[in-house]
């Protein structure tokens, strides 16, 4: 069981580590490294080498943004079976509707809560 934790903490970290070397390494924003981790997580599940990871290190993978656009992929695949080129559209957002809802209400909740401020250049 140890092992198990020590493995999902250390591919959660790695990813953590791999954004930290992209922020202070280049002059890539924090949106672009999401979107780039997301794309990494589509191209993984294209190529069927996410779910061998996912086997292997289990929430290390499927927390991060990593793990959310390889749900978008393969809801996008399952859609086109189920419903053609059109799956291609309502296939990842409805594989990953239950994410997204709650991003959107936890942020509106919290937005109510405290007060946002820009950061300070």
């Amino acid at each position: 069981m140890f092992l198990k934790y020590l493995i999902v903490f250390g591919v959660g970290g790695f990813v953590c580590l791999i954004a930290q070397i992209l922020i202070i390494r280049t002059r890539m924003t924090s949106a672009r490294i999401l979107v780039l981790f997301e794309l990494i997580g589509v191209l993984l599940q294209a190529v069927g080498i996410f779910e061998p990871i996912k086997n292997f290190a289990n929430a290390g993978i499927t927390v991060p943004i990593i793990g959310f656009g390889a749900s978008l992929a393969r809801g996008a695949m399952e859609g086109v079976k189920k419903a053609g080129i059109l799956g291609i559209f309502n296939g990842g957002v409805t594989a990953t509707s239950a994410g997204i809802a709650a991003a959107v209400g936890f942020g509106y909740l919290f937005a109510l809560i405290f007060k946002a401020h820009s950061k300070k250049s």
